[in-house]
């Protein structure tokens, strides 16, 4: 029998807690246990009858205080894997199972307080993660706990908005390749076997899942156009392909074609008839290495790396090839929410602030254009 904090009889299942909500508590028999929490008493008891009349009738499977691991696991599995894309799927595991499980993953989820989940994040910083990686294991826990608070397992989010951290490292800033880095990376890179895929992405902005999921099927080569209806990665974990809808729906889009973009896929059809082998799987892919198959996210940039190293240029990564191409459009003159259009951006924002990028070259260049109005009479 429970009690409140008078000390009065609450009754069996019942009782009151410090904080002053009221705890209901009911037991099937088989040691699986269900809680809930209330402010006022009546709602309590209420809930009470309730789940007693459906644990007598067969009608509820009380759960007991299960583990943070536990809840995960059903969380990802049920909850998430279902409704999301199977990149943020990889994203949360890499965080739950690297960052969040190790300190937490054992305890039950009605346990875990704010300091728990703040530690988590501290750690990180400590590690020398960045801030960004910190946020979105931060993102991990808030809605993995906040689906146990929907589910009534626990009354209130540990993740508090005093949950934070902004100690780790600064995200790197996103550079575009300068004109005369640009020209020497497209020397280098000409007539290699990725060239083709390279060039393309300077011609479209594509990110490379979406390069790689390129399908003949969404090429109009008379009107001089590509659909984006999909991206494809190779996935580690299983040793297989996979493929997905763009990354939001604003990237399913159609991307004008320039007349190298054309050229470029003409020589990759050109390419195709010189294949032996093309597995049924990928007859309708676009870019294609010697074996037939897709070339890998992770050897684009390692062959990056080497072309990089050749051309005596800073090291980058394929994502910087979309930057370049989103800061030569607005250099040429092209309007922003054009710009945004192509790169497949639900916000302009983001297209000004993260893929744009004035470089030393257009600053002097638009500086000279308006020299006389900024000359003043010193003498």
């Amino acid at each position: 029998m429970g009690k409140d904090l008078k000390g009065k009889e609450l009754g069996e299942g019942l009782s009151q807690r410090k904080d002053g909500y009221y705890t209901a508590r009911i037991s099937d028999g088989f040691g699986n246990r269900k809680q809930k929490y209330f402010k006022k008493l009546k709602d309590a008891k209420a809930w009470l009858v309730d789940a007693k009349f459906q644990v007598e009738h067969g009608t509820i499977n009380v759960s007991g205080d299960i583990s943070v691991d536990k809840w995960y696991e059903y969380w990802i599995t049920e909850i998430k894997s279902p409704n999301v894309r199977p990149n943020t799927i990889r994203n949360y595991d890499d965080r739950f199972k690297i960052n969040i499980s190790p300190m937490i993953g054992r305890m039950s989820i009605k346990d875990v307080r704010p300091i728990h989940c703040q530690n988590v994040l501290n750690k990180m910083a400590r590690d020398g993660y960045g801030n960004a990686c910190i946020d979105h294991t931060r993102v991990t826990m808030f809605g993995l706990f906040q689906c146990a608070v929907d589910n009534d397992m626990i009354i209130k989010n540990p993740v508090t908005r005093s949950v934070k951290c902004t100690s780790g490292k600064p995200p790197k800033k996103v550079r575009a390749l300068t004109l005369e880095e640009q020209e020497k990376f497209i020397a280098v890179a000409r007539g290699t076997s990725m060239f083709n895929a390279y060039a393309f992405i300077l011609q479209t902005g594509l990110r490379t899942g979406e390069l790689v999921g390129l399908r003949w099927q969404d090429v109009d080569l008379e009107q001089r156009v590509i659909h984006v209806r999909q991206t494809m990665e190779y996935r580690y974990q299983v040793g297989e392909w996979r493929t997905g809808d763009p990354k939001t729906k604003h990237g399913f889009r159609d991307i004008p074609l320039t007349q190298e973009a054309v050229d470029i896929l003409l020589e990759q059809r050109r390419k195709r008839t010189r294949l032996r082998v093309i597995p049924i799987e990928f007859a309708d892919i676009v870019f294609l290495c010697r074996k037939g198959t897709p070339t890998r996210n992770s050897t684009y940039d390692s062959k990056l790396f080497i072309l990089c190293d050749k051309a005596g240029i800073q090291r980058f990564s394929m994502h910087v090839l979309r930057h370049t191409f989103a800061t030569r459009c607005i250099e040429a003159g092209m309007k922003p929410k054009t710009l945004q259009k192509i790169l497949g951006h639900a916000n302009i924002t983001v297209t000004m602030n993260t893929y744009v990028h004035v470089t030393e070259d257009e600053k002097a260049k638009e500086l000279s254009r308006v020299e006389n109005y900024l000359k003043s009479k010193i003498s």
